[in-house]
């Protein structure tokens, strides 16, 4: 009687990695922890929010009194840096020039924000109709948004906030947030575009999933991280747009309550004899938007694939 010789054991040829995945934003994460450039963007971002919010405390007098006005004359507009002054007063009206400066960095703050915000939801609404339906609807919000990309932003915005009588915050919001616009829009589009097609997307038809939920469920929330993305480098564009404005003479004429871009287009009359209004809000502005730049430079590279080091 023969027997059948025993089979050997069959030696595992692997195993199955035990290891849990890293999301898109995770691993986005652990990568900027270590990038210098986005903490420094991050620290002034937080510092110049947290000085905003706390401005109106910190202040060492009311930005709107003209405290040093008495010592405002002809040959001397320009009240001196003196105790309890250290930079002096402002030009004409003697107030105190450090206190409009750390007040103003309200003011700046929402003028970025808002004119963002208002840019995003127009972006994002062009974006979703053109990237969702396709065809003639997506050919015709392009050529709209080519239109408006052809035109230099400040220019088109000088020309929008031109159209108002009065120059007001309001108005140079506007003005700022229907240039980011095409900015938005054409960024969504292009990302909704390339999921249209994805694995996802494909099954999500073919389980009878209808139009509405695909688009607003599936498709638009995986398309927004750039945009998200690009809003922060958005932010410091609105700021030196909205200080280019109000230096060419068309941001808000009221001065009550300061803004930086306000208070270096306010600068040019005396800045030949008096440098020192302009460079201390220049220096401000140009910090903040460097600390935006750096923030969304450095996000952008750390959730694109391509860029990844």
């Amino acid at each position: 009687m023969t027997t059948t010789p025993p089979v050997p054991p069959v030696r595992e040829a692997g195993g199955l990695d035990d290891t849990r995945g890293e999301s898109l934003w995770a691993g986005a994460w652990k990568r900027l922890r270590t990038d210098v450039a986005f903490l420094v963007g991050l620290a002034i971002v937080v510092a110049f929010v947290v000085l905003a919010i706390i401005s109106p405390w910190i202040a060492p007098h009311d930005p709107t009194s003209g405290m040093l006005l008495d010592q405002v004359t002809p040959s001397t507009p320009v009240p001196e840096p003196q105790p309890g002054h250290p930079l002096g007063g402002d030009a004409q009206s003697g107030r105190d020039l450090l206190s409009r400066l750390l007040v103003g960095s309200q003011q700046t703050l929402m003028v970025g924000v808002l004119a963002t915000l208002g840019g995003l939801v127009g972006g994002v609404l062009l974006g979703t109709l053109a990237g969702a339906f396709g065809g003639w609807v997506d050919a015709v919000v392009m050529r709209i948004v080519d239109v408006m990309l052809s035109i230099p932003s400040l220019l088109m915005a000088f020309s929008i906030a031109a159209l108002f009588s009065e120059p007001t915050l309001r108005t140079v919001i506007m003005a700022i947030a229907i240039v980011q616009v095409p900015i938005f829009a054409r960024l969504l589009r292009g990302s909704m575009l390339a999921q249209r097609d994805s694995d996802h997307i494909v099954a999500a038809r073919a389980a009878g999933v209808k139009f509405g939920p695909i688009v607003f469920r599936h498709m638009l929330p995986n398309a927004m991280g750039p945009v998200i993305v690009q809003s922060t480098l958005v932010i410091a564009t609105s700021i030196i747009d909205a200080a280019a404005l109000s230096f060419l003479g068309i941001g808000s004429a009221d001065t009550r309550r300061p803004e930086w871009g306000q208070m270096l287009g306010e600068a040019q009359k005396h800045i030949d004899s008096y440098p020192h209004l302009a460079i201390y809000p220049a220096l401000c502005i140009i910090v903040v938007a460097l600390g935006f730049t750096l923030m969304g430079e450095a996000l952008r590279e750390a959730l694109d694939p391509k860029s990844r080091r």
